[in-house]
């Protein structure tokens, strides 16, 4: 019997066949083969206003976008306002469990019904101005001295509804309120990976918001390639991997990565994975720009929102399997929130930064991608398969 029928038996229960055969394709880092692939992109790619237009017309107002994870909104009775996108949203969840979602704007004189972008509970939905109320659906069930209002009819005035639905532990809206967006290809397969890690049952532990100087693909290439970690991070955790390419999946215009640690062996494949993240990291890109990365104790998402052609929002989400009961645990999250701030925070984002900074001075006008980035090449390429007429 060989090793791959000996491993295929003993896969970890919850897996998906496609993650398990990638993982399976883990080897040790002297049998990876140096990789050439080499690409490159004219820098106009992250400076054009054109292009920045194009993106946010054909991908950002078009494909549906995450705007939250569900564990962020976890019980029947709770909204929240968030502002992604350049989009005022409002959140709810029913108390059905149904969650939707709105333009975040009072249908008398538009100014926004909630202001929390942390989840509040609460029955209805009223206006702070003039105290218009909604109900938890979006209808208007309540307008004071209404006798001055002779012709509104409330059933005309609910609040602006948008496309909304909860797959892979995420909550997705479609940001046009006069289309229904398309599925993009690959998006039930990435789903269905998040809910084998059971993202839809997470709880989350701390949320923080980075605004950032840093067109949004920027934010987003260092968590598509290895080649950074040895050196941006080498006073962090480089220690904990090697410097090799990762197997990776192209899933539509989705991507997954899947890593061997420093302290992975493929021999610990045939016992039994109580933790398999304590030796395998994967990194998702959810396209078109939400980030999954999986560590032993919690998953990082990070929701990358752009604002301008040189400014990005980032909505960080550390998700555990339950809330600390303990003070082993609490010591624990604590301590890896701190760290995520330090590594994701201070360096990777400062990295885009700082890129962003160099590009914008003119001093060069093309960038150039090699074999330990091998996944930034497919990323540019899927963003412009869904761009219609633009100026780079």
């Amino acid at each position: 019997m060989d090793s791959n029928t000996v491993r295929q038996k003993i896969k970890p229960e919850g897996l998906t066949d496609s993650q398990w055969e990638a993982i399976s394709a883990l080897t040790l880092p002297e049998e990876i083969a140096t990789p050439t692939y080499e690409d490159s992109r004219p820098s106009s790619v992250y400076l054009s206003a054109s292009r920045f237009e194009a993106e946010m017309r054909d991908i950002f107002r078009t494909l549906p976008v995450v705007a939250t994870t569900s564990a962020y909104l976890p019980e029947p009775g709770m909204s929240l306002a968030l502002d992604l996108y350049g989009v005022p949203l409002l959140i709810t969840r029913d108390r059905d469990g149904v969650v939707r979602c709105f333009l975040n704007a009072c249908r008398h004189r538009g100014a926004k019904v909630l202001e929390s972008d942390e989840p509040v509970s609460s029955a209805r939905l009223s206006c702070p101005y003039h105290a218009w109320t909604y109900s938890m659906q979006g209808e208007l069930i309540g307008i004071p001295r209404q006798e001055t209002f002779p012709s509104l009819k409330k059933c005309d005035l609910g609040l602006v509804a948008l496309t909304c639905y909860e797959a892979g532990g995420f909550i997705w809206v479609g940001l046009d309120p006069e289309c229904e967006p398309p599925q993009v290809e690959g998006s039930e397969a990435i789903c269905a990976d998040l809910e084998a890690f059971g993202l839809q049952n997470m709880h989350v532990y701390g949320r923080r918001r980075y605004t950032l100087n840093a067109n949004w693909k920027m934010v987003i290439e260092p968590f598509l390639e290895p080649y950074h970690i040895q050196r941006l991070h080498a006073d962090s955790i480089a220690k904990l991997f090697v410097d090799v390419p990762n197997i990776y999946s192209l899933i539509g215009p989705h991507q997954r990565q899947c890593s061997g640690k420093a302290n992975f062996d493929p021999s610990v494949l045939e016992g039994n994975l109580d933790n398999l993240h304590k030796y395998i990291t994967h990194a998702y890109l959810v396209f078109p720009s939400t980030v999954v990365v999986t560590s032993p104790y919690y998953i990082s998402v990070m929701v990358v929102a752009p604002a301008a052609a040189d400014r990005s929002v980032v909505d960080y989400y550390m998700l555990v399997k339950s809330p600390p009961d303990n003070d082993k645990a609490r010591e624990l999250y604590a301590r890896s929130y701190e760290l995520i701030d330090q590594v994701f925070g201070g360096e990777d984002f400062r990295a885009a930064q700082l890129q962003q900074e160099g590009l914008a001075s003119g001093a060069i006008d093309r960038v150039y991608f090699g074999g330990l980035e091998e996944l930034i090449g497919p990323f540019h390429e899927a963003v412009e398969s869904f761009l219609g007429s633009e100026e780079s």
